[in-house]
């Protein structure tokens, strides 16, 4: 594939656009004026893999904990600012690495231009987050609804407000909880705008659901080259947001990291537990960030090929597995052992985190 080249923005050390790898980023579910809880559950998401974290920003409690929270924090905070552009100014005295905010809902233009004037001098970049759910009224009235061609309007306008205050450290992103409609909006936004776009749909729904929903919206502007950081938004633990998103770039071969377990569905031919084997052997390697290819299959039609390409994996037959490493067959092991034996053969591989 090939991708959209848009202008580089950073985000603390943390390059978007300009051909830098996709970004995974997540949001915080904690109350921020929890600085503690908030510090955990950023070491905890970063440990899984998130490079930047955005956190909500509800009042001036919240925007007077940033500034600890952004001291603690491994990856770059983002501070979420609505309606109140002293929130937002409050955040860029606290040393945030980039604000997520509307201009058109903060308030009067001398207001817009204080902020975007703070955040010029610290070099901080601004995300203009348009969502199909909260477009400006009148967008509504002219394009008879919620649109692909309102959502780019909307953004398109943001974008020129913060241009016209010589302001181009931009990153944009044109949500909508349907897929067609957020697939639509950020194909036309793609062709109208260079700046870097941030993908995601947003309120996905549970884990199940919203799993389904951003990896077909998000994975489908990724394989046509559009977007250059992402974040899975789901009604679940923000660890699972991170996961998808890395499973989703991962699946599209555009980065790598830690585990992908090929599996086989099973069918009447499988004469060992694979359900059960895979689920184990998935758990067992939470911790590897390694890239490493596994393959647990369970019989002898896919199995023997499908084992020989990962770099190490098991071929089921009946009641045993054939362990194989990086092509070759190693030992043919008992069912009962076949997990055991497989974490001690990635061990002996020097991988970190098993």
């Amino acid at each position: 594939m090939t991708r959209r080249l848009s202008r580089p923005v950073y985000v603390g050390g943390v390059q978007i656009g300009g051909g830098a790898p996709v970004a995974v980023q997540s949001m915080t579910k904690t109350d921020t004026r929890d600085v503690a809880k908030t510090v955990a559950q950023i070491r905890e998401l970063a440990a899984c893999g998130c490079e930047i974290i955005r956190v909500a920003v509800p009042d001036a409690e919240a925007a007077a904990a940033l500034k600890e929270i952004k001291a603690a924090s491994p990856i770059p905070v983002i501070a979420d600012i609505h309606f109140d552009y002293r929130l937002a100014l409050a955040a860029l005295a606290a040393g945030v690495d980039g604000l997520r905010l509307n201009p058109g809902n903060i308030g009067r233009r001398d207001r817009v231009r204080l902020v975007v004037r703070e955040a010029k001098a610290r070099g901080v970049p601004i995300r203009i987050g348009v969502n199909a759910g909260s477009l400006e009224r009148r967008l509504l009235e002219k394009h008879g609804g919620v649109t692909a061609e309102a959502m780019v309007e909307s953004a398109r306008d943001h974008v020129a407000l913060l241009e016209e205050m010589d302001f181009t450290a931009i990153k944009v992103s044109v949500k909508a909880a349907e897929v067609p409609l957020m697939v639509a909006a950020y194909r036309k936004l793609a062709r109208e705008i260079d700046y870097p776009l941030h993908v995601g749909v947003t309120e996905a729904g549970t884990l199940r659901a919203g799993l389904v929903k951003s990896a077909l919206g998000i994975g489908m502007l990724l394989a046509e080259g559009i977007g250059d950081t992402i974040r899975v938004s789901l009604t679940a633990e923000p660890r699972h947001e991170v996961w998808a998103g890395w499973e989703i770039l991962k699946a599209l071969g555009l980065r790598q990291r830690g585990v992908e377990l090929v599996s086989c569905p099973t069918c009447g031919r499988c004469e060992i537990d694979l359900v059960g084997i895979a689920a184990a052997v998935e758990e067992r390697l939470q911790g590897v960030t390694t890239p490493l290819k596994v393959a647990v299959m369970g019989c002898v039609v896919n199995g023997p090929g499908e084992a020989r390409d990962a770099d190490v994996g098991i071929a089921g037959g009946k009641g045993v597995g054939l362990l194989f490493r990086k092509g070759e067959p190693v030992r043919t092991v008992p069912e009962a052992a076949l997990v055991e034996e497989l974490i001690k053969e990635i061990r002996a591989m020097g991988i970190p985190g098993v």
